[in-house]
């Protein structure tokens, strides 16, 4: 089963990075999301984020999106990722059953082992200890979603054995892609990530193609693959002015990412575009860059987001727009019941 075609899927993942206070970042990353839906998105996808406003300010991604669900009626919902170590795993097995069921069954639940080890001694856990703990606690939610007694005989209600179906693994490595795999997980794999210190030119695809072919390999022969790639997609009607923003949104992530030693490349706009993994301009001009990239060939899910360029938000909707109409279509992406969503400024 896992050779027979999947269908493409075409996202839109939102960080609410808007440069206001958290209650607009929050409308507005809605408004997004209500967007995404008139365009013809299959799903829309947030991250949760601890204590760092200018990485994703949204600590509780379960609360945001049941506000999103009653705004909205077909798309699908997913966290992209709950942190998952840094959780009750009982408490995220109800919420979550109950998020699925007060939205139509429209709930994808995206977990991961987090990245910011800082947040880990802040919970009062040992971040060395994160992918044990992600495990440990994606079987309790397996548990409870099914309805299967937990320590001590009690049941999680309601039940949701669904979800069983709907968990996606976030990862860096061939490893995460193998635990992923053997679970018959969905893969999601990330808009950019670190290269080898021995291989800094390596391409996204160069570092994202083995962990598909970890993953395939672990998958059950009786599990459709499901491979969700995310990537910088910034979209405008005019290419000078899309880089004028990218220069302004790449500078300040560079400068936040010196700051912690993590700033790699060069110091012109096309090195960071280039080291950051950025798909930018005219529709034309994102085809072309995407199509270079192999690893969306074997994806089933394309989820785009505007995150480092961070533009205001009328342009964000028209970046939407562009990627329905034009770019993913394109690449066999192509969006479903779309209604006319022409957004104007």
């Amino acid at each position: 089963m896992n050779a027979v075609a999947q269908p493409r899927r075409l996202g839109f993942f939102t960080r609410l990075l808007d440069e206001t206070d958290a209650a607009e970042r929050y409308r507005l990353a809605t408004e997004q999301i209500i967007h995404a839906e008139r365009c013809g998105y299959h799903s829309a996808w947030v991250a949760q984020h601890h204590f760092h406003e200018d990485e994703g300010g949204l600590p509780a991604p379960l609360v945001f999106l049941a506000q999103a669900a009653g705004r909205t009626s077909r798309i699908r919902l997913g966290t992209g990722i709950i942190t998952l170590p840094l959780e009750l795993p009982i408490r995220v097995a109800e919420d979550t059953a109950v998020l699925d069921l007060m939205s139509g069954g429209r709930l994808e639940v995206g977990v991961g082992p987090g990245g910011n080890h800082s947040a880990f001694e802040a919970f009062g856990l040992d971040s060395a200890e994160r992918n044990t703990l992600l495990s440990r606690h994606l079987e309790v939610l397996r548990d409870g979603w099914s309805g299967r007694p937990l320590p001590g005989g009690d049941r999680v209600y309601p039940t949701n054995p669904s979800l069983v179906d709907r968990v996606w693994q976030a990862t860096f490595s061939t490893q995460g892609a193998q635990r992923a795999g053997a679970a018959g997980d969905g893969l999601m794999l990330s808009r950019t990530q670190p290269r080898p210190s021995d291989a800094p030119d390596l391409s996204l695809a160069d570092i994202q193609n083995p962990i598909v072919d970890a993953y395939m390999q672990s998958l059950p022969m009786d599990r459709a693959p499901r491979i969700l790639a995310s990537r910088t997609v910034f979209a405008a009607d005019n290419r000078e002015q899309a880089m004028r923003l990218a220069e302004r949104g790449l500078a300040r992530l560079r400068t936040r990412l010196t700051g912690t030693g993590r700033a790699s490349g060069g110091e012109s706009l096309e090195e960071m575009i280039s080291a950051m993994d950025v798909h930018i301009g005219t529709p034309e001009d994102v085809i072309t860059s995407l199509v270079a990239d192999t690893t969306l060939s074997r994806a089933t899910d394309l989820t785009v987001q505007v995150h480092s360029i961070d533009p205001p938000h009328a342009l964000i909707l028209r970046s939407l727009e562009l990627v329905a109409e034009v770019i993913g279509p394109a690449l066999g992406f192509a969006p479903v019941g779309a209604v006319s969503a022409r957004h104007v400024a």
